[in-house]
This record gives structure tokens, sequence and C-alpha cells, in this order.
């Protein structure tokens, strides 16, 4: 009885030091809103710990940002725009970075105005307006495409630098008449300015005309071919907290107002709840899975970015996203 009881604790030893043996280092794209919930469900309901991974996780300064601190080395995993990853890729060859797991099936992308300044769901309505832009904002990135997916005439239209923490402050105070964002973030934003809900126009450049992808998690190819099967630990610790994510939103946003105490909780569910409906849990989601991508697709919006951030030469979809590292379909279905 003894001796089962010291090889018992010997594997346990064992098992806590191997839990312990590999660190993520990964950066989100944002700051800690609710959209980042299913990484920290997935780290404080121990689904990272089940997978022997000891994870840290960082804000990140926008979806573009997040790219050459996985491609230089600095984090070993992310989250950023797949648009923006390929046009990184295109431009720095030397540094590698890829996808391997597809969050945001359908992309966020939006230009939120008021109907009280004449915006309205028709992209046209912008035309003669002043539009606020972060310029690294990803949605800002994609205007150029957007503008001829949409028909829209840019002639009298002015595009104003603006900074992420005054964006939705200048539109709510009226000194711009629309906005570039991730829908899920600006819209909540004005209405926790104070924003009437019925004011708010967010226009979709998804469901205008521009059929893009969104955001994915990203790997460091050098940490990925040294450390496969943690890469594929984190994807299957990952999916399973955006699948308590989906089932549970109100309880999701828990995990991220831990970390972030001036969230409102309330305002973050309806962020949550719209991420998921337009971006997370789509019909091809539904259907197919969540995770991954449709190579044919994905060569499609090169066509696209040709146009939004001149992207010439643009990698082999293959050398964008790596799907190796997902689980099986019925392992990756949401609720």
């Amino acid at each position: 009885m003894h001796k089962l009881l010291g090889a018992l604790a010997a594997l346990a030893l064992t098992a806590g030091t191997a839990f312990a043996e590999t660190d993520i280092k990964f950066t989100l794209d944002w700051k800690f809103e609710a959209p980042s919930a299913p990484f920290f469900i997935a780290l404080d309901e121990g689904y990272f710990a089940e997978e022997g991974l000891n994870v840290t996780i960082d804000s990140g300064a926008g979806s573009r940002e997040s790219i050459p601190r996985v491609a230089t080395g600095a984090y070993d995993m992310g989250f950023g725009d797949v648009n923006a990853l390929i046009k990184f890729l295109e431009e720095n060859p030397d540094q590698q970075v890829k996808a391997v797991m597809m969050a945001y099936e359908r992309p966020p992308f939006a230009v939120i105005g008021l109907k009280s300044q004449g915006i309205t769901e028709d992209p046209k309505s912008l035309e003669g307006k002043t539009l606020g832009a972060p310029p690294p904002d990803a949605a800002f990135g994609q205007w150029p495409a957007f503008v001829e997916a949409a028909g829209i005439d840019t002639s009298n239209i002015t595009i104003e630098n603006v900074g992420f923490p005054v964006r939705e402050p200048m539109l709510a105070q009226g000194q711009v008449d629309a906005i570039f964002g991730f829908s899920f973030s600006s819209v909540i934003n004005l209405k926790a300015q104070g924003v009437s809900d019925d004011d708010i126009v967010p226009i979709m450049m998804g469901e205008n005309g521009l059929d893009l992808y969104g955001n994915v998690v990203m790997v460091n190819p050098a940490f990925a071919e040294e450390n496969p099967e943690a890469v594929r630990g984190f994807i299957r610790a990952l999916i399973r907290g955006y699948q308590d994510a989906v089932a549970d939103p109100a309880s999701a946003v828990d995990h991220v107002i831990e970390r972030n105490g001036v969230l409102n909780r309330d305002v973050e569910i309806d962020r949550l709840n719209m991420a998921i409906e337009q971006s997370i849990r789509t019909p091809a989601v539904v259907e197919n899975g969540f995770g991954g991508v449709d190579m044919a697709k994905l060569g499609e919006t090169m066509d696209w970015l040709a146009i939004s951030m001149d992207v010439q030469n643009p990698p082999a979809p293959e050398d964008v996203f790596d799907p190796s590292f997902l689980p099986p379909a019925e392992e990756r279905m949401l609720p």
C-alpha cells in the first residue's frame, strides 16, 4: 500500500512538473473586454493547465499591432487580424508567423455612425461626412476595398485621424459623423457613453459586399516547431473556452471583469452577445465547426486585399493558415 501511495505521489509530482514545463506568452489584440473572455475562461477553469501549459495573457494595442509581437518572438502566440497578417507576410517574408485557429469567421469590421448625424444603413450615407479613423484599426485598413465593394464616392469624405481612446467620445459629441471600428467594441462603447441604441447605426462591411475573415490565433513557427503538442493543447483548451462563453455569456464576462474592474457587467454581456452573433457563431461555424477556414475563400480574399492593403504578391493560403493543430471538427462545434 505504501509503495502504491509513493508511486502515485511520484506520478503526481511528475505530472505537476510537466504541467509547468511549457510556458506560453500570449498577446491579445486589444484590452481586456468581453470578447477576450474565452481566453480567461481557459485560464481560470484550468483548461490550459490540463494541457500542461503555463499561459500568461497580455493586452494588445490593436489587431494589427499584435502580429509583429508574435513574428519577432516577443510572444509565442497571439490574436490578430488575418488580413493584416497577410499583408505583413508579404512585406516581411523573413519574419514568419502563422495563423492556426480562426476565431472571427466573419469580421466585425464596421463604420459606425449616428442617425442624428445623417447616417443610415446605406453605406452611401457616409458620403459628404467626416469619419474618425484610428490608423492601426483593422476596420479602417479595409476602407479602400469597402469603398469599391459598396460603391461609395469618397470625393467629399473627410478622414480624420483619431486615437482609440477618443474615438467613441468624439462621435458621441458630434465632432465626427462616423467612426471605424469593431462593431461589438464601438457600438457598446457608445451605449456606455449614453448614446441611445436607436441612434447608433453600424454599417457592417461584411454585409455590404466585403466577404473577408477576421481575427485568428497566431503562432511563432519556431515555437510551434519546438512545441507542437503545446500549440495543439492551447487550441483545444481555447476552444473549450469559446464553447463555455457561447453557452453562458453572462458567466463568461465575469472572467474579464475580474481583471478590468472599470467594466460594466451588463455592457460587457451585450458586447459578448454581439460578438457571438456577428463574428463567432456564424452559419458557417454552425455547419462546419469553430476554428477552421475555407482555403478557397481565404485565397479569394487576396483580391480584396490587393485593393485595401495593396497586397500585390500575396502568400499562398497554406502559408497563412495551418489547420494541422486543430482538433477534429466534431470537437469544435459550438452550442
